[in-house]
């Protein structure tokens, strides 16, 4: 196996209810967080289509805490996304 020089930073598996909200915007929708890293974390939430590239993931309802982050994959109802800032 070649080394590419990237180590992927150790997940935490979570499966712990998570909030997004969208740039500018107040209301935070319910996510699931099923694992973080220092770097990003993979999150399930029931419409993931409507997420645009930018968000803000955070682990408590209040919009003034959390991670700006960007979204890096999409697979069904599960997105992954980097921290960012």
């Amino acid at each position: 196996m070649a080394f590419n020089g990237k180590k992927r930073e150790p997940r935490k598996s979570m499966h712990q209810p998570g909030w997004i909200t969208l740039e500018g915007g107040f209301a935070a929708r319910p996510c699931v967080v099923q694992d973080m890293s220092a770097t990003g974390a993979k999150v399930t939430i029931d419409d993931p289509n409507t997420l645009p590239g930018k968000l803000r993931l955070a682990l408590s309802r209040d919009t003034r805490s959390g991670w700006p982050c960007e979204v890096v994959w999409r697979r069904g109802k599960t997105v992954g996304v980097k921290f960012v800032g």
